[in-house]
């Protein structure tokens, strides 16, 4: 797989739209279900195309804007490198195999959805996703515990949502100055 080093010469790039297609297909492939652990692997661990610190970033970024996060960290990396139609392509290759796939299993669970064996294959697959969002969600954050700023500002935001089941408007209006102001602070 070709790739070229950024402007900064410190990590690749894709050099073709068909590589930043063909990385979000497989991502779309392997991952049905729960993107986010094999988006930090493809884009960070394997590809290289993103810092830790820069998915964190992009995926925070993309959690205030409407819709999937990861599929909106999809259209931002596939506009960085490609301009427009490579966020189509970043899109299309991390929504076509889910998508194929859903329809698929949704004509299924309708002809055998009432079979039990299928009713303990899906609590069962959907007790592993959530492991692997509990997974990534913890290396995350290890990996972000820099200060207790950022510690802080985690265990804040999910005392709000997950606790407590504050709207995450009220959190985010509460907790965003609050980490822009211990930022800037920190940076002096």
């Amino acid at each position: 797989m070709e790739t070229r080093i950024d402007t900064s010469g410190n990590k690749p790039i894709p050099t073709s739209k068909w590589q930043l297609f063909r990385c979000f297909f497989m991502m779309g492939i392997v991952s049905f279900g729960g993107v986010l652990p094999f988006a930090r692997r493809a884009l960070v661990e394997k590809e290289r195309w993103l810092t830790a610190e820069e998915f964190n970033e992009g995926l925070s970024l993309g959690q205030i804007l409407p819709g999937p996060n990861v599929v909106n960290l999809s259209i931002m990396l596939g506009a960085r490198f490609h301009g427009p139609l490579g966020a189509f392509l970043a899109f299309l290759g991390l929504m076509a195999a889910p998508f194929a796939i859903l329809m698929l299993l949704a004509t299924l669970y309708g002809a055998y959805g009432q079979v039990p064996a299928v009713r303990h294959l899906v609590n069962g697959t959907a007790a592993a996703s959530a492991g692997l969002v509990v997974a990534v969600g913890w290396n995350m954050l290890s990996r972000q515990a820099k200060s207790w700023r950022t510690t802080g500002i985690s265990a804040l935001s999910f005392a709000g949502c997950g606790l407590l089941a504050w709207p995450l408007l009220l959190v985010l209006g509460v907790l965003a100055p609050l980490s822009i102001l211990l930022a800037w602070r920190g940076r002096k």
